[in-house]
């Protein structure tokens, strides 16, 4: 189904919408803190993103489901780019220049990259941020101190902060209610996923991490109220900080602006090329990733969505926020809440925009103990058992991929446990096209040579070693009438082969064996 969606189809959808927005502001509001808190930028800065994310990428986007805001993934780009830029202003401008050339690319029509990843490698890199959303949610689910509020943490087994130590301290400070708080909520989200909930005409469109969220702000308000040891604290960091504003007019005085001055410095376009080239990356595979798990099975434009994001990042830029991506966390987080087209990516750019205005003394108020339960179980779903028993069942080619992207990540990050499990699953695609795109029949004194598909150098070592075993005396036949694609290195390897044949008595005979066009597979992707 095309992305294309009408007006009259998402004004019908409404009613699946707006709860679903409401679920995505709850979960992106403390990422956007979370992430701006990790870059070291004001957090004012990550929540414009996220608003920006919301209301410009999601009106402009090619995908209907897909939820663009700060992203994890970027963080070490952000505070290595300050630190090489010597202020946030000069990075400021890298990221305007990062969206003009994400521009560029949707007007070259780069978005055809996306269909280059495996979909083995692309449930590998949903089910290893599955696992890392429930890691990095668990010390907040127990009340542990510390900050862990980004999308995808990492395994690094050097130093204060990686993965096991904030799991151990989690466990040393514990507080038993935010335990608690985090029970209750889980307990409501499984609660409202039962039949006997969407069965009820009034509960079945109230939004379970919705309830989850008020019951947890009501429970701690009573601890407070009669119960001050249990009570959880701003202070610990067990209550969502958002900056308080007096009049919507402090909203343009908290903005900053690039230094354009520095457009001239070497330095600001290679962070520009960094940033628009790895949000590009990930971007495309939130929304390969996101129209995987779509109920709906829509089609994104990717080239549409790369102009979205380019047109996002060149205003962040502008107003003092960080860049922006495409994060299939608060994409799988709209799906799997009912959302059903742009409207609730666009409304919950509205709430976070009307919360930063209005309702900063009332949000928080918000345990994170209850939003690490709604996004622990977002966690299960893109993880879950049955995801590794289903890849299993497809065979090693598809399994050890998907297997060696989950470690990889864990144990690296986003983009190296990708790209290594791109390699992995190219070499299972090399050794398939070993097999496939050449056929060797012998019938006593013939050998007969069929090329079935392209013929590339990655088969010079499969061909050379049949070449190698014809005796003298034989008759040889090539055909190349169905292969769409021979490269110069095949070839030439073949038109040796003829060369040298008599004076080994061989005779050979050539059909259609000539240096042939572009393959078929890079034709469609580059729409040839």
């Amino acid at each position: 189904m095309s992305s294309k969606v009408g007006t009259k189809f998402w004004g019908s959808n409404l009613r699946y919408d707006i709860p679903a927005s409401i679920v995505v502001f709850l979960v992106a509001l403390p990422l956007c803190l979370g992430i701006a808190l990790t870059s070291g930028v004001p957090l004012f800065s990550g929540l414009m993103t996220g608003i920006i994310g919301g209301l410009v990428v999601g009106l402009l986007s090619g995908s209907e489901l897909s939820v663009s805001g700060p992203a994890a993934g970027l963080t070490v780009i952000v505070s290595a780019g300050i630190v090489r830029l010597h202020n946030f202003e000069n990075f400021l401008l890298s990221v305007v220049l990062a969206g003009f050339i994400q521009v560029i690319f949707a007007l070259f029509r780069c978005g055809f990259l996306a269909a280059l990843f495996p979909n083995s490698v692309i449930q590998g890199m949903l089910t290893a941020i599955g696992l890392t959303i429930i890691l990095k949610q668990f010390p907040h689910a127990m009340g542990g101190f510390g900050h862990f509020e980004n999308e995808s943490g990492f395994w690094e087994w050097f130093g204060q902060n990686n993965t096991p130590h904030e799991l151990l301290d989690a466990f040393l400070s514990l507080k038993l209610s935010a335990v608690g708080i985090s029970l209750v909520a889980i307990l409501v989200l499984i609660l409202w996923e039962s039949r006997w909930i969407k069965g009820r005409a009034f509960l079945g469109k109230i939004p379970g991490p919705l309830v989850a969220v008020v019951l947890a702000v009501v429970t701690n308000q009573i601890f407070h109220a009669g119960f001050p040891n249990l009570a959880l604290h701003a202070g610990d960091g067990h209550l969502v900080v958002l900056p308080k504003l007096n009049h919507y007019s402090e909203l343009l005085g908290q903005m900053i602006s690039p230094n354009f001055a520095a457009v001239k410095s070497s330095e600001v376009w290679v962070v520009a090329f960094t940033t628009a080239a790895v949000a590009s990356i990930e971007t495309l595979l939130s929304v390969e990733s996101v129209d995987k798990i779509d109920p709906l099975k829509r089609v994104s434009n990717t080239n549409r969505e790369l102009f979205a994001q380019g047109i996002g990042n060149m205003l962040c830029g502008l107003v003092g926020g960080i860049p922006l991506t495409s994060v299939v966390v608060r994409s799988s987080a709209n799906i799997y809440a009912g959302g059903q087209t742009r409207v609730s990516t666009i409304a919950h750019g509205v709430l976070l925009l009307f919360s930063l205005l209005f309702l900063s003394s009332i949000l928080n108020l918000i345990p994170l103990a209850a939003l690490a339960s709604i996004l622990i179980l977002v966690g299960y779903k893109l993880s879950k058992p049955q995801i590794f028993r289903e890849m299993y069942a497809k065979g090693p080619d598809q399994f050890l991929p998907f297997l060696i992207t989950v470690v990889a990540i864990l144990f690296t990050d986003l983009l190296k446990g990708i790209f290594i499990g791109l390699l992995v699953g190219s070499f299972f695609v090399i050794k398939a096209s070993f097999y496939s795109a050449i056929r060797v029949v012998r019938d006593g004194e013939d050998v007969y040579f069929r090329f079935t598909k392209d013929l590339t150098f990655i088969h010079k070592v499969t061909l050379r070693k049949e070449l190698l075993g014809i005796e003298s005396g034989s008759r040889v036949y090539f055909d190349g009438s169905r292969a769409i694609y021979i490269d110069r290195d095949a070839y030439e390897m073949i038109r040796d082969f003829s060369e040298t044949a008599k004076a080994r008595d061989i005779q050979v005979e050539l059909r259609d064996i000539r240096i042939k066009s572009v393959p078929k597979f890079w034709r469609k992707l580059i729409g040839m």
